[in-house]
């Protein structure tokens, strides 16, 4: 039977998990073996920048942390696997999504976003929106079309009554 303080420390573990899971907007799990030291540490500092994080949990105690959560992931529970934790939801997804693009080692499995199971579509899905510069940017293009248009129109419209 294991001992008091090892409970103590693997419980903790658990809260630690549940809680990150709840604080965060968006969850991927990902297989990470074969990659090297330096290309996960790239991707902490990436993730860092991005408003996320990488931990590695045993997957017994992330199973653990799961059902306290009402949330079936057990088909993903095997072999090595890394979670990554964001606070936002895109740009996490999309540097954890452009990295496994470049290291084909990485693979994604599944995700969590605000706190409903996410497959792998869903996830790319998420990956491919602009980020919100890209989306004012064309949003300001959008409207300055219509702007031009009008002053195109002014003009003709002005053009006439001299003539």
């Amino acid at each position: 039977m294991a001992s008091s303080k090892i409970l103590e420390s693997k419980k903790a573990i658990v809260s630690e998990i549940t809680d990150k899971i709840k604080t965060s907007e968006s969850v991927v799990l990902f297989e990470y073996q074969g990659l090297t030291v330096a290309e996960v540490s790239e991707l902490r500092r990436k993730l860092r920048e991005a408003q996320g994080e990488v931990k590695v949990y045993k997957n017994t105690l992330l199973k653990r942390a799961l059902d306290e959560l009402n949330i079936d992931l057990n088909g993903f529970l095997e072999g090595p696997n890394a979670i990554m934790f964001g606070r936002e939801l895109l740009e996490p997804i999309k540097v954890i999504a452009d990295f496994a693009k470049n290291h084909d080692k990485m693979q994604m499995r599944v995700g969590i976003i605000n706190g409903d199971v996410a497959e792998l579509s869903v996830i790319n899905e998420y990956a491919s929106i602009p980020s919100y510069e890209g989306l004012l940017t064309m949003l300001a293009a959008g409207m300055m079309e219509h702007v031009r248009n009008l002053a195109i129109g002014l003009n003709m419209y002005a053009e006439n009554l001299e003539n």
